[in-house]
């Protein structure tokens, strides 16, 4: 059984994604835990990280997602583990979900001193669980280099066996290899794919937001698939918004308070994807639900004003629902074209 450490030197490089669609592209039996859960959600009474809930629904794993982190909270895990009994737990995680198994993908947390405290970053974790380390790495070019070169030559990988990178969303692939394959060599480390940036990915669903933002869904609910491809903020009046030329984007999210019924008419009438309406004000007109659900256009209402839901959808890391087909179809597809699947 082969167990394998999922890292990155620094978040939202697409790691869950990677797993996913090497996960699909394989052709055999993978197990997954996330130890440190850093992407919190609470829902029913429970608590599990948001990147395990995915990545089991999606594979269609038996384990619960609690059940394949240790914890959450740093306090917390200083208070009930030391390193020979986190390095105890970590190991029975593994056995549980190692049955029949042929790899074990374990997810590091948001970088590579993420965790460290309470000997769960991803080096601790390889060390205590005798697993290869993989590295995802993805941003501009010069920081690829500079994250590479900083561990080959200062992160201390003694008894840890590297994999090999992996290089995510670039823009230009055949300019990547040109300029830095060379590079890689020098430093020592196997490049096992370079994955292209693909713009389709960095879309999100309606459902993905309505989770996200803890939202209740007034209408529209058969559209929550709709893709996001923009985001418009209604603060002006209908009549002034429509003659700019963002209004004429499709799929665009609009996020208005609820009683501006102009503001949500017109967007009802539009190549919308959705509509958040903010400050938990319902509008006024009876009829604006009938039509949302005529549009398949998703109304969500938030308790949150307008601005602090606009920069909390800004700044929230972008992955998907496991009804998303097309972008779990498109990542299998970009691992199978792109990546040397022989190493594992």
């Amino acid at each position: 059984m082969e167990k394998i450490v999922i890292a990155s030197a620094c978040k939202e490089v697409g790691k869950t994604s990677l797993i996913i669609g090497l996960a699909k592209a394989m052709n055999k039996n993978i197990g997954y835990l996330k130890p440190f859960g850093d992407r919190l959600l609470y829902q029913k009474k429970r608590l599990w990280d948001h990147d395990a809930a995915l990545v089991t629904n999606v594979l269609g794993l038996e384990e619960r997602p609690e059940d394949i982190s240790i914890g959450f909270a740093h306090s917390k895990l200083r208070f009930m583990y030391d390193e020979a009994s986190t390095k105890e737990k970590l190991n029975e995680i593994i056995n549980n979900v190692s049955k029949d198994k042929d790899v074990i993908f374990i997810e590091a947390g948001k970088n590579l001193h993420y965790g460290f405290s309470v000997y769960l970053d991803p080096l601790t974790v390889a060390r205590s669980t005798g697993s290869k380390l993989l590295l995802v790495v993805s941003g501009p070019d010069e920081s690829i280099i500079d994250e590479i070169t900083f561990l080959t030559r200062c992160v201390n990988t003694e008894n840890i066996e590297l994999a090999g990178i992996i290089v995510n969303k670039v823009k230009d692939v055949d300019n990547f290899k040109d300029l830095y394959l060379d590079t890689f060599s020098e430093l020592g480390v196997k490049v096992l794919g370079i994955i292209p940036h693909k713009k389709e990915l960095t879309y999100v669903s309606m459902d993905f937001l309505n989770q996200n933002i803890f939202a209740k869904v007034l209408a529209g609910e058969k559209g929550l698939n709709n893709k996001v491809e923009h985001i418009l903020v209604g603060a002006m009046s209908a009549a002034q918004v429509v003659k700019r030329p963002l209004w004429s984007l499709e799929n665009k999210l609009i996020i208005t308070p609820g009683d501006r019924v102009d503001m949500i008419t017109a967007a009802l009438e539009s190549s919308t994807a959705g509509i958040i309406l903010t400050n938990n004000i319902l509008p006024e007109d009876p009829i604006i639900e009938s039509k949302a659900n005529m549009a398949n256009i998703p109304l969500l209402l938030v308790s949150a004003d307008t601005f602090a839901t606009a920069k909390q959808i800004d700044d929230m890391e972008i992955t998907f629902t496991k009804d998303e087909i097309e972008k779990i179809d498109l990542l299998e597809k970009l691992v199978k074209e792109n990546i040397d699947l022989s190493v594992f």
